[in-house]
């Protein structure tokens, strides 16, 4: 099972490599971004000693999970499992590299869940007799992870294995190996502190000076104020974590900052989120790309604003958020405010460019509203009309262009075509004075995002510059409406907007400037401070929204401006934001950080077996 690692190219000292996250082939968030990006990268220094170990659920593992037989030689852990209650499945995730992965089914071994607490409070101090299923079951799930590693050491006591554990959900794992007293180097990776995004949610900004220049960062009880948050057992397991791993690491430099104050842990490596960018399209692909979708979305537009009154879609931009469904946090809410003002202003100087602002945000729906359905079933009709009639169309235009005869309707179009054209428009319009600002019935009557719309005037008024269109369904690429992926939607897009609150990575820019579209972020995300530590001037691309010691007035300002000087700008320099942001995303690329990694393992195997 594991193969000899040696050569002039490899930077570990391990000989094998696992990594436990709650998140293999079982997408939550953005920590499976982190472990899908980076396989190749690992799989290249590791080889075939690189194991990645997650959750069975059975519901989510088809098309992601390729199940095969384990290797003879590791019978005998498997069987001393099974003994547990704990169900390996062996075989390979489905995406770039197939690496080895392990998941485990653990619900058999949830009888155990009662002694496992009692071993974590006992060793430990973590108080959990209150904590519910949420915190439970990964407990259980990661103690069994642990379990696998230290089975898996028993039978390979001669190699240096190393283990990373992603957040508070596997650190029970982490401390049943330290309890083992199994020499085998361990690191914890905090992505966001319990505590930190606790409190982000609940709007509590904890960079925000007091009158005496005092932040909450510097002066809370972080301890008492998991308690109060209601999520102590939480917080006690990822500090318990920090300060028993060989080696301590965040993802960024906001997050250390963080996780110093409210773990109370210096971490010793950060280790930043990286993108393979082997897998994006190059700078001219991604030129293509963007006017393929592009015309899609205004496709869209067509059916979704014409049947009320015409807009000109050739001066249209197309800005986006895509985000949970994180009003505070992911920054929703300045976001509308500035786009309420943005659409004041630009109806004050009646511009005649427009803005459709899209907001990709999951959200619990219903169904496709009945008028949008209707709409897009009358809009194909016309559509399939043209399409029927077009190579008789192609004809009379190029007859009537060869003779050099004026080009007037009557000479492409019969007098029968035009006649079942108008009707069929004519049944495409709409009583109605203004689309609707939601694709979709919400389950939420009082739906937060939709009370933001109409408290900014957002309206999708016909004077409205600003449009705006409510999106709350995940983009697949087949869902009835766009019809497009959410890299697809990106790529068809003018310029993204992300400004949050609490984001201690933040993907979205990242993946926005791999695609070549141009963005803003901000200096409380982990990539935005990553970009200010990079950039020596400002030539736009991604651009950084001051947030930290900000009032959301102040940060609403800088953003309507950022807005509206991507509106304002010429073709010519939005095309040089676009080469901007790739160069800048390209800064994260694991091509440069998976070193960093590499540098981890090292510290931890340095501390196992001595430097």
């Amino acid at each position: 099972m594991v193969e000899e690692k040696r050569g002039k190219d490899k930077h570990s000292n391990a000989d094998c490599l696992f990594e436990v996250s709650w998140e293999v082939c079982n997408k939550v968030g953005g920590i499976n971004t982190v472990i899908k990006s980076k396989i190749p990268h690992m799989q290249k220094e590791y080889g075939k000693n690189y194991y990645l170990i997650g959750p069975y659920f059975y519901d989510k593992v088809k098309g992601e999970f390729e199940e095969h037989v384990f290797p003879d030689e590791c019978k005998n852990i498997c069987d001393g499992l099974r003994e547990l209650g704990i169900v390996p499945h062996y075989g390979k995730w489905l995406v770039e590299g197939e690496p080895n992965t392990i998941l485990l089914d653990f619900q058999p071994f949830f009888t155990k869940k009662d002694e496992i607490k009692a071993q974590l409070w006992e060793r430990y101090k973590i108080d959990s007799l209150d904590a519910g299923f949420e915190f439970d079951e990964p407990v259980v799930w990661s103690w069994a992870a642990g379990l696998l590693i230290e089975s898996f050491y028993k039978h390979y006591t001669d190699k240096k294995v190393v283990a990373i554990f992603h957040e508070w959900i596997s650190g029970a794992g982490l401390l049943r190996l330290k309890s083992s007293k199994a020499r085998i180097g361990t690191i914890f990776v905090t992505h966001a502190t319990v505590v930190g995004r606790s409190l982000s949610d609940a709007g509590i900004d904890i960079y925000h000076p007091d009158e005496e220049g005092r932040c909450l960062l510097d002066v809370a009880d972080f301890d008492k104020k998991s308690c109060e948050q209601g999520v102590h057992s939480k917080h006690q397991i990822e500090k318990a974590s920090a300060h028993n791993a060989d080696v301590f690491a965040t993802v960024s430099e906001i997050t250390s900052l963080e996780a110093e104050k409210i773990i109370q842990k210096r971490p010793d490596i950060i280790l930043p989120n990286g993108l393979n960018f082997d897998e994006f399209p190059t700078i001219d692909e991604n030129s293509i790309r963007h006017k393929r979708y592009r015309d899609k979305i205004y496709h869209f537009l067509l059916q979704y604003f014409f049947p009320y009154y015409s807009l000109d879609i050739e001066n249209t931009l197309i800005y986006f958020i895509a985000s949970r469904y994180e009003i505070h946090d992911k920054g929703i809410d300045v976001f509308i405010r500035a786009l309420g003002k943005l659409n004041q202003r630009m109806r004050a100087e009646a511009t005649e460019k427009n803005i459709v602002a899209f907001f990709w945000v999951p959200s619990g729906v219903r169904s496709v509203k009945q008028e949008i359905v209707e709409n897009k079933v009358k809009f194909k009709d016309i559509e399939d009309s043209l399409k029927e009639n077009a190579e008789h169309v192609m004809w009379h235009l190029l007859n009537t262009i060869v003779a050099d005869k004026p080009i007037t309707k009557s000479a492409i179009f019969t007098d029968r075509f035009i006649n079942e054209i108008k009707s069929k428009v004519l049944r495409f319009k709409h009583d109605a004075p203004a689309p609707p600002l939601c694709t979709h019935e919400l389950i939420d009557p009082n739906d937060r995002i939709m009370q933001m719309f109409r408290e900014n005037n957002l309206l999708n008024d016909e004077n409205d510059k600003v449009k705006v269109i409510f999106y709350p369904t995940y983009l697949g690429g087949a869902d009835g409406l766009l019809d497009m992926t959410y890299y697809e939607c990106m790529q068809g897009s003018h310029f993204g907007v992300f400004p949050s609150f609490y984001e201690p990575w933040g993907y979205t820019p990242l993946e926005a400037g791999a695609l070549g579209v141009p963005s803003v972020t901000t200096d409380l995300a982990g990539f935005g401070r990553h970009i200010m530590s990079h950039k020596n001037e400002d030539k736009g691309g991604i651009f950084i929204l001051k947030r930290m010691g900000k009032h959301d007035d102040e940060v609403v300002d800088e953003l309507y401006r950022i807005l509206e000087n991507h509106a304002t700008v010429s073709r010519k320099k939005r095309v040089d934001y676009k080469l901007e942001a790739r160069r800048l995303a390209g800064l994260a690329d694991w091509d440069l950080l998976a070193e960093k990694y590499f540098e981890g393992c090292n510290i931890a195997i340095n501390k196992i077996f001595g430097s």
